[in-house]
């Protein structure tokens, strides 16, 4: 089975062609999903990053306040590396497990920081799902109501557009209506039927 793994910038779209994706039929292995999982309650990335972080990351019901830790990442960069050190190697665990469980011709792996982290010897193919800047400030602006200038350096620790281009075997370019990206998806599920 060929791994695929699926990447882009914040507000790229990623989810999305993911879910048309799995519309086709294809297996999804999601980092966030597995990421959110890994950090519930008393699990030990939990525990982990409470440790690390402190109780004042926590919710009255004792969960993570995403909110809260996402803006802590955004200034300081040693504690977005030390939250990455906590769950990366977790995630990839998680997700090796995952693909034995899985069938078809392809699956497809949504990581958002394959660029960054790379590290995913498991992968066949990368596909970037690419989108101009000011799309993906916009997306970002209405989905988590983040200020530009967050949204602007959520992307600055990203890597840069061209490196991830550069890293690409495959690119979706998601700048149009659903109905181009649809036909994009489509076209990519045929190429990798072929291949």
């Amino acid at each position: 089975m060929m791994i695929v793994g699926l990447t882009g910038g914040i507000g790229s779209g990623k989810s999305t062609v993911a879910a048309l994706f799995e519309k086709l039929g294809v297996n999804i292995i999601d980092t966030d999903i597995i990421a959110k999982k890994l950090v519930e309650v008393d699990l030990p990335a939990y525990q982990a990053i409470v440790k690390h972080f402190g109780d004042e990351i926590l919710l009255p019901n004792k969960e993570i306040d995403r909110a809260k830790l996402k803006q802590r990442i955004i200034i300081n960069d040693e504690d977005r590396l030390s939250l990455e050190n906590i769950l990366h190697p977790r995630i990839q665990e998680e997700v090796d497990e995952q693909i034995k469980h899985v069938s078809g011709s392809y699956c497809i792996v949504v990581i958002p920081l394959l660029v960054e982290k790379g590290n995913y010897p498991i992968l066949d193919r990368i596909l970037v799902i690419d989108s101009p800047l000011d799309l993906q400030i916009e997306r970002v602006s209405k989905r988590d109501g983040l200020t530009n200038i967050d949204i602007e350096k959520l992307i600055a620790i990203q890597a840069p557009r061209q490196q991830r281009l550069d890293a690409a075997d495959d690119i979706i370019t998601n700048d149009k209506g659903l109905a181009e990206l649809t036909n994009a998806i489509q076209q990519m599920h045929a190429k990798y039927l072929k291949l």
